[in-house]
């Protein structure tokens, strides 16, 4: 009973507070302003992803008119003989999509900072200029593409701030604080019944801000990660409601208790993280990527450089079964026809030199996860990037499967050019079967 006689209390006081109101008001916009914002990519990215698949079947087609027309390809590049291995896988169009998940209306998270989807030839690489070309987290934030997760991570707090600030310390500076002690019985209780009615109303909006975000991208329909969003945005809610209720239960006034609220946000929003950055770049520097920038320049015409029997070795001992191919019980060696068979060797070289950048990171995500403990806004924004698949490690796993399919294609067309397969519309259909597109979240 006395705890809604408290929060009817402040119910009155918060429905005559023009400023606390606004301050809600200006939460919501920005809030929705951001969970538009999440939804756009979403759409965007869905457009994109169904462009490319109309253009793949486009190519197919094509690629199938010359085989139907006894054309060996088209009439502009005499070179291209899709009857052969190598030009057929290479015109056998595969792409890798990370797609996007529903719940991105909720956090952008490393989406910007990542291509998207890619290309995969037989030179391919997770790490190529394409897959790292859009712009990052904080750009994103100065060219005003806000989203709901930095609403939530940055602005909550202050929300809560302007709702809490003047709590107790405006009865302490009246004189008020004996009586109501005397007829709530209990300073904690009155304290954290104020306290409490806040939560619920921040609660309620949130819940209501994030409904309407799922309208936006059916997030219902097709995630079931609403209800882990939730808790956990609770979780970060509730975290910022027991440090500023401590703060009020040992301050003295209203000035006191705004300054210190302030004072922490500033510590755990900017400071913190700010100064573990600034460690991480000093402890484990940007890798420049040099290795794989000399394998892309230098190591590739060093290999095709070499004889033709120290490049049969090496592949020999990279793929041992092709000893038994045809092309290699012949004693006629084929130049053509083992020049493209280097490309095996190349991305080999390419998947040493991403090797050092991987271990980077991985060191990287590892020291930045043993300062979670005092760094909760980073904990919690990296939560919130596993829970929409939007964290690094989702992008490392959509590296790896570029990485795979890669493997797959370069092995399958040195198989065939050795064993002197010819392509016809069957064997090329077999290859957009064998090598599909393929999506991840």
């Amino acid at each position: 009973m006395r705890s809604l006689k408290t929060f009817l209390f402040e119910w009155k006081h918060f429905v005559g507070s023009p400023f606390k109101i606004l301050a809600v008001l200006l939460f919501i916009i920005a809030s929705m302003y951001g969970l538009h914002n999440g939804a756009d990519l979403y759409h965007k990215q869905n457009a994109e992803i169904e462009r490319i698949n109309e253009e793949v079947e486009t190519k197919k087609a094509t690629i199938l008119s010359y085989f139907k027309n006894n054309e060996k390809g088209p009439s502009e590049h005499p070179w291209v003989d899709i009857t052969t291995p190598f030009w057929a896988i290479y015109n056998t169009p595969t792409y890798h999509f990370k797609n996007p998940s529903p719940t991105l209306v909720y956090n952008i998270g490393q989406t910007e900072q990542y291509g998207f989807y890619k290309l995969i030839t037989t030179s391919s690489s997770g790490y190529d200029a394409d897959m790292t070309k859009e712009i990052a987290n904080p750009e994103r934030i100065q060219s005003g593409t806000l989203d709901f997760s930095f609403v939530i991570l940055f602005l909550l707090p202050l929300l809560l701030l302007v709702l809490l600030y003047n709590i107790k310390g405006q009865e302490s500076e009246h004189g008020f604080l004996p009586l109501i002690f005397v007829q709530t019985g209990s300073k904690n209780w009155w304290l954290l019944s104020r306290t409490a009615f806040y939560t619920v109303l921040l609660l309620i909006v949130i819940f209501g801000l994030m409904v309407y975000g799922a309208m936006l991208t059916k997030v219902f329909v097709a995630d079931t990660m609403f209800w882990n969003l939730l808790l956990w945005v609770t979780l970060y809610l509730f975290f910022w409601i027991t440090l500023y209720f401590l703060i009020l239960k040992y301050g003295k006034n209203t000035v006191s208790n705004t300054l210190q609220m302030v004072g922490v946000w500033l510590l755990f929003a900017f400071i913190i993280p700010a100064t573990v950055q600034q460690w991480i770049a000093i402890e484990k520097p940007t890798n420049l990527m040099v290795d794989l920038i000399d394998v892309s320049r230098d190591k590739k015409s060093e290999i095709n450089a070499q004889p033709i029997a120290v490049i049969d070795a090496q592949l020999f001992q990279l793929y041992p079964a092709l000893k038994e191919t045809k092309v290699a019980k012949d004693t006629i060696i084929v130049q053509k026809v083992r020049g493209y068979s280097s490309e095996a060797l190349i991305n080999l070289e390419m998947k040493k030199a991403t090797q050092s950048i991987e271990a980077d990171n991985r060191i990287k995500n590892e020291l930045i996860s043993k300062t979670y403990w005092y760094n909760p806004i980073t904990y919690f924004q990296n939560k919130l990037n596993q829970l929409t698949h939007t964290d690094y490690k989702d992008y490392e796993a959509f590296r790896n499967n570029i990485r795979k399919s890669v493997d797959t294609r370069i092995k399958m067309m040195v198989f065939d050019t050795w064993n002197d397969i010819t392509i016809d519309k069957e064997k090329y259909l077999e290859y957009n079967s064998t090598l599909p597109n393929n999506a991840y979240y």
